[in-house]
């Protein structure tokens, strides 16, 4: 731009830390950042906003905190967009008391919280597995006039779920509808899972059969999660219909899909159909790991087919072996 004798800006230099953030450069975006002072360019609250963005959606809450500390000393005042960055930043980080003090901030601040940070500190208290903190910061919404959306819901149906709160993530899918909020598949894949938790099957074959009708379309996460609850609730045929359906529906079966379906075999004492499925992974282009020969042995044990366990455990360490001589190998070399 100099060389076209065009000077940057303030805008020009936001635009380029916005366009690091989007494409999830947070190295560039600081680069630039760092490179204002010395074009005499004085940043401004959507630089840093942008600046802290990028350091969120990078994974780097520490730096995105340090920006936000560094507003007053040039001057800035953070605003909505910058704590809506802070706090997706410790969201994304695990940090869910600095999540909730930044929100507690705000309003010294004279800086009002909008949908956006109630949802970001939600999600860090759903990810900090406190359900209480996420179902108290929902239920506080519209005493600020804030109406909850799909997104905020489903933060806190996660939470639900990684509590074992299975009973509440339901209740909070059923308020969606009353409070004009449409359910997506992310919904019903937090809900599923929390009654996978619960040892709720039939919930969860219930939640899966609704979806249709909500013109929620289930996809791989929903199904492995489901066959997986199946696997819990000891309901094998449940967990093989599941997995034989999902090519029906142009949904590709992943590792995660024929441990839970295996697995579900192995609980049933089914150890013919553990091995089958065992035997077909590499056909479908999938490799066994771990889990699925562990599943798969545990069959034959229950079967009382320890010839079969044993052939299957050496198996796997034949493969250890291998794989170490190759690595072996290629060091050597």
């Amino acid at each position: 731009m100099p060389e076209a004798r065009v000077v940057p800006d303030e805008i020009t230099y936001s635009a380029a830390i916005s366009a690091c953030e989007k494409g999830g450069q947070w190295q560039l975006a600081l680069n630039v950042l760092s490179l204002m002072p010395e074009a005499r360019v004085v940043p401004n609250a959507i630089t840093y906003s942008a600046a802290m963005s990028a350091c969120e959606k990078g994974g780097q809450w520490q730096l995105a905190l340090n920006l936000m500390s560094l507003m007053p000393e040039a001057m800035l005042v953070p605003n909505e967009i910058t704590y809506n960055a802070a706090i997706s930043a410790c969201e994304k980080g695990g940090q869910w008391q600095l999540a909730l003090k930044l929100l507690s901030l705000m309003p010294e601040a004279r800086v009002v919280p909008d949908r956006i940070t109630y949802s970001a500190t939600i999600s860090a208290c759903s990810k900090g597995g406190q359900w209480q903190l996420a179902l108290n910061l929902l239920s506080v919404m519209p005493d600020v006039r804030l109406a909850p959306d799909t997104i905020t819901y489903n933060a806190a149906i996660s939470a639900c779920e990684k509590g074992c709160q299975w009973q509440l993530a339901l209740n909070l899918l059923s308020l969606m509808p009353e409070a004009r909020v449409e359910p997506d598949e992310i919904t019903y894949n937090a809900a599923i899972s929390a009654c996978k938790e619960g040892s709720q099957w039939q919930l969860a074959l219930h939640l899966l059969s609704v979806m249709p009708v909500a013109s929620v379309v289930p996809n791989e996460i929903t199904y492995n999660t489901a066959i997986s609850a199946f696997e819990k609730g000891c309901q094998w045929q449940l967990a093989l219909n599941l997995l034989s359906l999902m090519p029906e529906v142009t949904l590709v079966p992943d590792e995660i899909s024929y441990n839970a379906a295996t697995s579900a075999c192995s609980k049933g004492g089914q150890w013919q159909l553990a091995l089958n499925l065992l035997s077909v992974m590499p056909e479908v282009r999938l490799v066994p790991d771990t889990i699925t020969y562990n599943a798969a042995i545990g069959a034959c044990r229950m079967g009382g087919q320890w010839q079969l366990a044993l052939n299957l455990l050496s198996l796997i360490c034949n493969a250890a072996i291998s794989a170490c001589a190759r690595a072996a190998s290629g060091s050597w070399h």
